[in-house]
């Protein structure tokens, strides 16, 4: 069966295994899910985030982070689905939970957390928010 959308699988395996105290999970790869884990890894969601590669596939392992038994991550959510994508403006690009969560958008200059894209002033996709 083909997935749709990988990022939203990606963001579902990830919520569920943090719920349930997995240490690591294993998901397939691409360039976009690279990317996000890259950011979550910089903004202190995960741990660490690692490609493997089996032959021409390639998958990545994620490794949780916990902090006094709690996850790192309380809540992800998809924004920006196949079905409806959601753009916002360079000047528009809202804070998550007062600054203590973050929101991953896509944009010409690369994916980049909002903060990253106030600061440089662009706009684009916003694919997901956590805190």
């Amino acid at each position: 069966m083909a997935v749709t959308d990988p990022i939203s699988d990606f963001l579902t395996v990830l919520r569920n295994a943090s719920r349930a105290r997995k240490e690591k999970i294993t998901v397939v790869s691409s360039k976009m899910l690279e990317g996000i884990c890259s950011i979550l890894k910089n903004e202190g969601y995960i741990a660490d985030y690692k490609v493997i590669a089996n032959g021409n596939k390639k998958s990545l392992r994620v490794h949780l982070k916990y902090q006094n038994n709690a996850p790192g991550i309380t809540r992800v959510n998809r924004i920006s689905k196949p079905g409806l994508r959601k753009y916002v403006a360079a000047g528009n690009i809202r804070n998550i939970l007062g600054g203590f969560g973050i929101s991953v958008l896509s944009t010409s200059r690369g994916l980049l957390t909002n903060k990253e894209a106030k600061t440089r002033k662009v706009g684009g996709e916003i694919l997901l928010e956590v805190w």
